[in-house]
């Protein structure tokens, strides 16, 4: 283990490196390391300028923006190279040279050995000659999503956009498209705001199993795609073994910036191993040089996406993946979860979840003081699965009616009540039991309490025990024209349910105090 500064770094911060080595091809070229030095500069000299600095106690000045306290929903995209296999999930290019799954025998017996056919392969045949991000923009603004998040690099270090960082991109292989660009121009069209994802530090691992037999990832050719291709340490080790080195610390920083400069994305998500201890000092570089370049936009606020505890509360926007909290969080925070049940990238014979689940955990959610953040995964050729837009506009046609619940909202004195408990948690989005008419969440907006029946009550009645010492003046449901009769004693209140439901599935009361 050896101290080195970053580099290029004006304010001179120490970091710890990994003892490993590997044949660095993927960071030795000089024009690439100018290039690197050149871009770490401007880092430093936007997080140095203020206002934000780069330490924890300076970044806790950060504020959550209102317009994405008052979004409460928005569209996940994962698409890239992995849709053209479309098996297992958007891990096959990793699970494609991991001997002994499904994917490395698929593989095999699909396309040929991983010397012969290896996922640089898959590039020429992901085409997206069907894509047209109008028509994506304009579905999403129909689900009555408010910010849309595509993912600009996943773990196999494919860029969607495109990067100067490798030639090895969407914009210059593949479907020759900037996807990311495209995505910023027709979303901000619609009116919604524009974000994206990063998932560039896991490629530090996300190869390394092509490593242990004679595939491609092994051949010097291609090592500044599949590089760095080191061995996956356990997430629970935190030895300086276990961190990406400082080359690879460099590249996400700069490439994640050069995302932010290029697109001015109003949000930037983050997956799990920015945690490596290693990456503190350029976490905080980069939340202050982002907040800092928001400020010089004059932005309307930007925020980060993390997962578990890689920032500190309060300077930037937790996120849980496919799982929810049990209780109100005194922070704004984020679910992400997706529409699909196997994968997140497009797979043939997915699973889909109902529009009535998801629906009740955006209630939920927002009750609690989130958001959610839900995924599609497009198809190779660019078009977003039938049954997934069916969802989106099945949700979409349930805030039409009831967003008024949901959006601008904030939390109450309690998010809810009723029998069904929430099992709190990451991976826990199917763990908990359907919600029932006695399950009602809260929001309010201003002076007004909204009331979400989880399902129709079956007794012909509502009843909030919550309101058993609140003064209520009226109370009318969401969808239908007549004020509803209601009585309010020490068991609650009480309302009469109309006839009919105005719509299929949760339910919102208006209650003027």
């Amino acid at each position: 283990m050896k101290l080195i500064a970053l580099a290029g770094s004006m304010l001179a911060i120490a970091v710890t490196l990994s003892a490993q080595s590997y044949d660095d091809k993927a960071y030795s070229d000089p024009a690439y390391q100018a290039k690197v030095r050149a871009a770490l500069a401007e880092v430093d000299k936007t997080a140095a300028a203020g206002p934000y600095q780069p330490n924890w106690d300076a970044l806790k000045a950060y504020k959550v923006p209102a317009w994405y306290e008052d979004a409460k929903f928005g569209i996940f995209i994962h698409w890239g190279l992995y849709s053209v296999p479309a098996f297992g999930s958007e891990w096959y290019p990793r699970e494609m040279y991991t001997q002994g799954t499904p994917e490395f025998k698929h593989h095999v017996e699909t396309y040929g050995p991983q010397n012969k056919f290896g996922y640089k392969d898959f590039i020429p045949l992901f085409k997206a000659e069907k894509f047209d991000a109008a028509k994506w923009a304009e579905l999403f603004r129909k689900s009555g999503a408010k910010y849309v998040v595509p993912v600009a690099e996943h773990h196999d270090g494919f860029p969607m956009y495109d990067c100067s960082f490798t030639d090895w991109n969407a914009a210059k292989m593949g479907p020759k498209r900037d996807i990311v660009g495209e995505l910023a121009t027709a979303v901000r069209k619609e009116g919604l705001h524009f974000g994206a994802s990063s998932h560039r530090i896991e490629h530090w691992f996300f190869m390394g199993e092509g490593r242990k037999f004679g595939s491609d990832v092994r051949s010097g050719e291609y090592e500044t795609f599949y590089g760095p291709a080191q061995p996956r340490p356990e997430d629970s080790d935190k030895s300086a073994a276990a961190n990406p080195d400082t080359a690879h610390m460099n590249d996400w920083l700069v490439r994640t910036a050069e995302i932010v400069d290029k697109y001015k994305p109003e949000i930037v998500w983050f997956d799990w191993w920015i945690e490596r201890p290693a990456m503190q000092p350029y976490l905080q570089k980069f939340a202050s040089f982002y907040y800092n370049r928001a400020a010089q936009w004059k932005s309307p606020g930007v925020a980060i996406n993390y997962k578990n505890s890689a920032f500190p509360d309060g300077t930037a926007v937790l996120d849980i993946e496919r799982g929810k909290l049990d209780q109100t969080r005194k922070w704004f925070w984020q679910t992400d979860t997706s529409i699909s049940v196997k994968s997140w990238g497009y797979i043939n014979n997915d699973e889909f979840r109902t529009p009535g689940s998801i629906i009740g955990d955006l209630i939920d959610i927002v009750s609690k003081n989130g958001s959610l953040l839900l995924n599609i995964g497009p198809r190779s050729d660019g078009t977003i699965p039938e049954q997934a837009q069916k969802i989106l506009l099945d949700i979409g046609g349930w805030l039409q009616v009831n967003g008024e619940a949901i959006y601008g909202t904030r939390p109450w004195k309690t998010f809810g009540e009723g029998p069904t408990e929430v099992v709190a948690g990451s991976f826990k989005d199917t763990a908990s039991k359907p919600f029932t008419g006695e399950d009602i969440r809260f929001t309010t907006k201003g002076k007004t309490l909204y009331a979400i029946a989880l399902a129709w009550p079956t007794s012909g009645k509502l009843v909030v025990k919550s309101l058993a010492d609140s003064p209520v003046k009226r109370v009318d449901l969401l969808g239908v024209k007549k004020t509803l009769k209601f009585k309010r004693d020490a068991a609650g209140l009480a309302v009469e349910l109309p006839s009919a439901k105005p719509n299929e599935y949760a339910y919102a009361f208006r209650i003027t105090q």
